[in-house]
């Protein structure tokens, strides 16, 4: 089967990167070397997995749920013993081994995906990858790599920097992909933390408590949304400790705060 018969289907949420300088740039950020397998999820018609090939990576494992782009990718990359595919949901499939992430993914699945890849606060991926390069809707992108202030920083924010280093790549207007999206996007790069700087699941736990209770109201003061964790006197004792001022919102609180918020309810509670 030619590609060309194939035409993008919005259900897949499939938009087909095109941009050659976006493509570079993409890979490049990956650092890829001789001892790297990459995952790439949703290859489409294998503008991305050219490349990925063409890299110094050992191998490429690409997993596409389009069966007719499927029949495409094995005829184009078939013959290359560094090419492996998997036909299926990437949130149901067994993943194939991997050391890094570069993929264009499907904005639809962008959540439940990010938590397949890096993990949660209190169940972390047991084995991070080295880097993961994803190309995502823009407002993603933001919410990931936002600081404390910002408008975008959101519970998002708080979870994915304590389970990685974020960073920007490069935006990605809509003129780069075909059929053109109607968003922007962006290409961000997550460096998974090591498992010794990871949270203590307990911790992780309760840090992720707080993130629910507060973000939930994110216009309240701090003072209103942890109200009845503790008295007055040793919830203002424990905010203090942990550089928090109940006058605040949860947008102004950054992750390392949070975490010592935590720590500080945790040893009251022990």
């Amino acid at each position: 089967m030619s590609f060309a018969a194939h035409r993008a289907r919005k259900r897949f949420g499939q938009h087909w990167l095109q941009d050659d300088t976006v493509l570079q740039r993409i890979v490049a950020a990956a650092e890829l070397t001789p001892q790297d397998t990459v995952l790439e999820v949703g290859p489409g018609r294998g503008a991305l997995t050219e490349r990925l090939l063409a890299s110094e990576a050992a191998a490429v494992r690409a997993v596409e749920l389009d069966r007719d782009l499927v029949q495409g990718l094995q005829q184009r990359f078939g013959d290359n013993p560094r090419f492996a595919l998997s036909e299926g949901d990437v949130l149901a499939l067994p993943l194939p081994p991997a050391t890094a992430v570069v993929a264009n993914i499907p904005y639809n699945i962008t959540g439940p995906l990010l938590e397949r890849l890096v993990g949660r606060l209190d169940r972390p991926v047991q084995e991070p990858y080295r880097r993961l390069v994803l190309l995502v809707q823009q407002e993603v992108g933001e919410r990931i790599r936002a600081r404390p202030g910002s408008s975008a920083y959101s519970a998002l924010s708080v979870r994915m920097q304590l389970l990685a280093s974020c960073r920007t790549v490069c935006p990605v207007p809509p003129r780069c992909f075909q059929p053109p999206p109607k968003v922007m996007s962006e290409v961000v790069c997550l460096d998974p933390l090591p498992p010794e700087q990871r949270l203590d699941p307990t911790l992780a736990r309760t840090v992720e408590a707080l993130l629910r209770r507060c973000f939930a109201a994110r216009r309240k003061m701090l003072r209103n949304t942890l109200a009845g964790l503790q008295p007055p006197e040793p919830l203002q004792r424990l905010t203090e400790a942990a550089g928090i001022r109940l006058d605040q919102r949860p947008q102004e609180v950054a992750p390392a705060a949070w975490v010592a918020l935590a720590a500080g309810l945790n040893r009251l509670t022990a």
